[in-house]
């Protein structure tokens, strides 16, 4: 009986032991960095452990293909070279835990990337274990740990058939240009429609021929006060001056001595509407004009507001909503959060009634809200201790694109003036704020008062000087960062997370450079293009690689399947591979000479294509391996030793400097360009800036400066 007893205990004993074991288990929550996973651990609290896979856990392999064509496209996965340590760890916190929730990013790639740990972790499919939220708050997470769900398959597989036509291009391509032209290449859907789309504007520039046209600026007074105009036409009609002698031909119809007469006075009141929050897109333009960020830097401080910010008040919070998006949508509750953030900052009168509703565009999936802060009420001012200064920066811009969102338009008194003697025409424009709305948060462009005189029809003023002057045409502008993310998005080419990367990779591989801030091929990327262009004609048309961005969308709602998608373009695209690789030509790269000899050997140095862009090595190659970088000389003495002269240079990261062209013997070094000129304040050496509107000479030692140069 006592036997009985004690096996009885022994049992009781066991089962509270597992029931208290299973109750000290925690939560395993897996995200993709380090910074979130910290974030959200504070919100979540000690029954939970948050940890991070550091971005994707599997994908295809380097060395091969790994697309199983004839088995309808199937992906080989391999787990990712130096993740092993992670994923053992991964797998052992698993299978210690009470629960796995997987809170990746909410869209395609974070989808992904959950499917993926799922897998490696011998999850349920079935399993409601997946958790998303648009914002990093208290709130925003534990709100949406309440309600998991499955795994979405049609997002997965978008990302899958992206994933897959991706390597199905990039690994046919590649080789073939690595034996046509050089090694080291690669070729992709979207890098080269962007490096196609680069090299017909630098067409369009070079076949531009400029036309002449003239102007007629002109000086009027009404008593003593002073206004601009300019020549609009004859009896009313608009005309443009072709030359000089069109010119003479008008200033001969005119007497100075005479009074002009005002024919017509034109006073509207016009409304200027703010901007929708942004998109991803228009973040990265509006980074790039008003920041002079790049896109990749934009993204960088983006991806650190969303994860999260210590702001001193216990725990990191996320500063903005998710920054990949499409969509200019706004939940109600930071519209309602705005408009009383406006009320009682600002006045009622500034607050919208109905806020701007953006046009999105054409295939957006408008998955998620518009990029905006999580708090109107956390203002750049108050949140700028926390900040680094490119957070700070950025923060900035989204606060006020998003606060002036919800406000009113800017109201402006406009009034346009004709001016009539002999029946030649001319125009004055004027223009003054009369309410400034949204303006008060976030300006566009320059805004300055234009004010006229008080003019009405039948007054008469007097011409006091005529400035005819000619002009011609301009080519059209090189791509910027901005624009070409702009025109990419308008052709329907990528998504919101691939401007970014795109623009890096044409970069990486000196098919295009960065001068100026605007993008200009290089010889190999023209060869490039100009391989890809004739070879596979749809690769860089923007209008169907936007027909499969549509196809991608049509997968992500369930409407189509990937595997149809991959293979309605893979069919004909292998019949232009087998065709190239029989048809085209290896292209030969001459190497051209550097005018001198090599300090080693003495054989004549040639100029060479390198990784970094062009350089000076020994003809002799690989018996004599001296290389030397390109320098410019500018022609400048060194202002240190006197003897050698100012040479332009390039950093590791393809920044120019200016250094000695005596180097290691002289070390002098500048990132701005000596002018070969002293400061007449200190003797130091003066350089040259960028400025707005031009360049000044600056003394670095002082407050020296003289006057812009345009």
């Amino acid at each position: 009986m006592a036997t009985k007893t004690t096996s009885k205990t022994k049992t009781t004993t066991t089962k509270r032991r597992k029931r208290t074991t299973s109750r000290n288990k925690k939560k395993l929550v897996i995200v993709e960095s380090p910074s979130k996973a910290k974030t959200i651990g504070k919100y979540l609290g000690r029954t939970y452990k948050v940890v991070a896979s550091l971005g994707h856990v599997r994908d295809l392999p380097k060395s091969r293909m790994g697309v199983e064509i004839d088995n309808d496209y199937k992906p080989d996965y391999i787990s990712i070279r130096g993740k092993g340590d992670l994923i053992k760890e991964l797998r052992r916190d698993a299978k210690n835990a009470k629960a796995v929730y997987l809170a990746s990013d909410p869209d395609r790639e974070g989808e992904a990337i959950a499917w993926h740990v799922s897998n490696l972790l011998k999850m349920d499919d079935n399993e409601k274990n997946r958790v998303t939220f648009n914002e990093i708050t208290k709130d925003a997470v534990k709100e949406a740990f309440k309600e998991p769900r499955q795994i979405n398959m049609d997002l997965v597989d978008a990302q899958q058939a992206r994933r897959v036509l991706d390597r199905l291009v990039g690994y046919s391509i590649s080789p073939i240009l690595w034996k046509k032209v050089k090694k080291g290449l690669s070729a992709g859907r979207v890098q080269s429609v962007a490096l196609n789309l680069i090299i017909q504007r630098e067409k369009e520039i070079r076949n531009f021929k400029p036309e002449e046209y003239w102007t007629i600026d002109a000086e009027f007074a009404k008593g003593k006060e002073r206004f601009q105009a300019s020549f609009y036409g004859e009896n009313g009609k608009k005309m443009n001056l072709a030359n000089n002698d069109a010119v003479q031909k008008v200033l001969q119809k005119l007497d100075k001595k005479q009074a002009f007469n005002i024919d017509n006075v034109d006073r509207k009141e016009r409304r200027r509407q703010p901007q929708p929050p942004f998109t991803t897109s228009t973040m990265q333009q509006d980074a790039n004009r008003r920041l002079k960020f790049r896109t990749r830097k934009t993204m960088m401080a983006a991806q650190q507001l969303y994860e999260g910010i210590n702001i001193g008040e216990g725990a990191a919070v996320g500063l903005i909503t998710y920054m990949r998006t499409d969509s200019t949508r706004i939940a109600g509750i930071a519209k309602h959060e705005a408009s009383q953030f406006i009320h009682e900052n600002y006045g009622g009168e500034y607050a919208a009634t109905k806020p701007i509703k953006g046009k999105l565009p054409e295939g957006a999936q408008d998955a998620h809200e518009a990029i905006r802060p999580t708090s109107v009420f956390r203002t750049p001012a108050a949140m700028k201790k926390y900040l680094t200064p490119d957070q700070y920066k950025l923060y900035n811009l989204i606060w006020c694109r998003f606060v002036a969102s919800q406000m009113t338009p800017e109201v402006i008194d406009t009034m346009t003036v004709t001016i009539t003697q002999n029946n030649v025409n001319f125009r004055a424009n004027g223009s003054k704020v009369k309410f400034p709305g949204f303006t008060k948060v976030y300006k566009r462009g320059v805004e300055k008062d234009n004010l006229l005189p008080n003019l009405e029809v039948g007054d008469q003023v007097k011409m006091v000087s005529d400035d005819p002057a000619q002009h011609f045409t301009q080519p059209p502008a090189r791509y910027t960062e901005a624009a070409l993310v702009k025109t990419l998005e308008e052709n329907g080419v990528g998504r919101p997370s691939t401007y970014a990367p795109t623009l890096d990779t044409i970069q990486r591989r000196y098919y295009v450079r960065l001068v100026s801030r605007h993008f200009e091929p290089t010889e190999l990327g023209e060869i490039v293009n100009d391989l890809i262009e004739k070879n596979f004609p749809e690769i860089v048309n923007a209008k169907f690689t936007a027909d499969v961005e549509a196809d991608l969308d049509k997968v992500e709602e369930g409407k189509k399947e990937w595997v149809q998608v991959v293979d309605s373009f893979y069919k004909p695209f292998a019949k232009e591979v087998t065709t190239a690789e029989e048809k085209v030509q290896k292209i030969e790269m001459k190497d051209e000479l550097a005018n001198e000899n090599c300090d080693v050997c003495g054989a004549p140095m040639v100029i060479r294509m390198g990784h970094y862009g062009k350089f000076i090595a020994c003809s002799r190659f690989p018996a004599c391996r001296n290389t030397k970088a390109i320098v410019k000389d500018t022609g400048i003495t060194c202002p240190k030793c006197g003897k050698g002269t100012v040479v332009e240079r390039k950093s590791k990261r393809n920044r120019v400097f200016y250094g000695c062209s005596r180097y290691p013997d002289c070390d002098f070094v500048s990132w701005d360009k000596p002018v070969g000129r002293n400061c007449p304040k200190d003797g130091h050496f003066l350089v040259e800036k960028k400025v707005k509107g031009g360049k000044q000479v600056v003394c670095p030692n002082g407050d020296y400066k003289e006057e812009v140069q345009k």
